[in-house]
């Protein structure tokens, strides 16, 4: 079991990769230096050419692991580069009422867990303080010994429990497939 103490809502629906990470940050196809883009509207205030921290976005008063959104996170574009920004901010885990497909599908084949609860739990979840994560189990503890599950494929699960992109899982099972594809 995995205590996640600390988790960030940000309770806007509709939140699309270029809100994520806009695409003037789109130069590179390096997996690394995103973190500092992350919700740059948001986070950033410009003034006169100067750029001033927005002291009132959640993401500049602590570093988390998890996130809490509201409906069709990831939405618009199909850009990687955005679950790379949220990987490299440190955010291990989404969870939100639903994705889009090509960002959901992104997400985990970049280990980053999605999780999908209805508006009802996610407002019980954020009053929470502390959450404790079974990815094995499949279930998230909250609040005084209460519980509610996740669904999880296999394949996923197999990647998040062993840290590992589907990249890694495809080198893994190399000489399985070079030895059926010369048997066939």
């Amino acid at each position: 079991m995995k205590l996640i103490s600390n988790f960030l809502y940000i309770d806007i629906d509709n939140i699309d990769t270029d809100i994520i990470i806009p695409k003037q940050f789109l130069n590179t196809l390096k997996k690394t230096g995103f973190d500092r883009c992350l919700f740059f509207d948001m986070r950033y205030i410009i003034n006169n050419k100067n750029i001033y921290l927005n002291k009132d976005f959640s993401l500049n008063k602590k570093k988390t692991k998890i996130l809490i959104s509201s409906k069709n996170f990831g939405c618009g574009s199909s850009r990687e580069h955005a679950v790379w920004a949220i990987k490299n901010f440190g955010v291990d885990i989404i969870i939100a009422e639903s994705y889009s497909n090509i960002f959901f599908d992104n997400s985990m084949k970049n280990n980053l867990l999605l999780i999908i609860f209805k508006k009802n739990k996610i407002k019980t979840l954020i009053k929470s303080n502390l959450l404790y994560l079974n990815i094995n189990k499949q279930f998230l503890r909250y609040g005084t010994n209460k519980y509610c599950y996740f669904y999880i494929n296999n394949l996923y699960k197999n990647i998040f429990l062993n840290k590992f992109s589907i990249i890694d899982f495809i080198l893994k099972k190399k000489k399985k497939i070079l030895n059926y594809l010369r048997n066939v």
